[in-house]
């Protein structure tokens, strides 16, 4: 275990966080844009307005990508757990 091997694995861990979060953190950033700009049409106020939207689109995004979110996991715990052995050494 060298230092070429720990900047690797954050490197792989950081990319494959992002990777998961981002369909939820784009779904709603997209809601919080069109709640906001729906807000400053109707000059409606409402600071509470803006949670159910985004709690409905970041559940709606998980739903879409569920699958793909899983794929990735498992590959990335499997790559770990099959490349354990040479990890250790």
């Amino acid at each position: 275990m060298d230092q070429a091997f720990i900047i690797d694995f954050a490197m792989e861990s950081i990319k494959t966080t992002l990777l998961l979060s981002a369909p939820m953190l784009g779904f709603g950033l997209v809601t919080g844009l069109a709640v906001s700009i729906f807000q400053a049409v109707t000059s409606i106020q409402e600071i509470t307005l803006t949670f159910i939207p985004k709690i409905l689109a970041v559940f709606l995004s998980i739903l879409l990508f569920f699958p793909w979110l899983m794929q990735l996991m498992l590959t990335y715990t499997s790559n770990i757990l099959t490349n354990f052995p040479e990890y250790i050494q």
